[in-house]
């Protein structure tokens, strides 16, 4: 009963994402802005808006990772923060039995630290995370922790606003 509740729940969930017609779409300067001033204020070279799909973590923004646009899920730390509504924060990844072992870790962006705020939509569902990398352990203090949690309800509403515009358009076409 739990697999079939979980499976329903992720199938709501995939619904919603691509309802947002957001996937590999271009990247946005106001989805970069809010990435950049992520990684500002928590003081971190690598901060992403990802949006999880069923086979991949798909990069709405990033900055600090270059060219990478996106991942296999199977390996994405994101894929863990959308399974709670809370922050998830990981201060050194080699230390944690999620992600030891993790290519994301062994291997080039050589992650330490991760946090990531869900982005949750109006009826519950985390299609994504807004979150920071570091190479090296790290924490967040209280105030770091409030702002990227408030950065991603932003996203959540900015990707709302921009559903309801794509609708618009395609409306005033017909």
């Amino acid at each position: 009963m739990r697999d079939n509740q979980q499976s329903l729940k992720e199938q709501k969930r995939l619904s919603a994402l691509l309802k947002l017609k957001v996937l590999d779409s271009p990247f946005e300067t106001i989805f970069d802005t809010i990435t950049r001033m992520a990684g500002d204020v928590c003081g971190t070279p690598i901060a992403l808006i990802t949006m999880v799909d069923d086979k991949r973590q798909w990069f709405k923004s990033s900055v600090g990772i270059g060219c990478i646009k996106e991942t296999p899920r199977e390996i994405s730390f994101c894929t863990h923060t959308i399974e709670n509504d809370i922050l998830l924060e990981v201060p050194d990844a080699t230390q944690d039995e999620r992600f030891w072992d993790n290519p994301l870790v062994t291997g080039n962006p050589d992650i330490r630290f991760y946090c990531g705020a869900p982005i949750k939509l109006p009826m519950g569902e985390n299609i994504g995370s807004l979150c920071v990398i570091d190479t090296k352990a790290n924490y967040l203090n209280e105030h770091q922790r409030k702002t990227l949690e408030g950065l991603a309800i932003l996203v959540s509403q900015l990707l709302i606003l921009r559903e309801i515009n794509l609708k618009n358009s395609n409306l005033d076409l017909q």
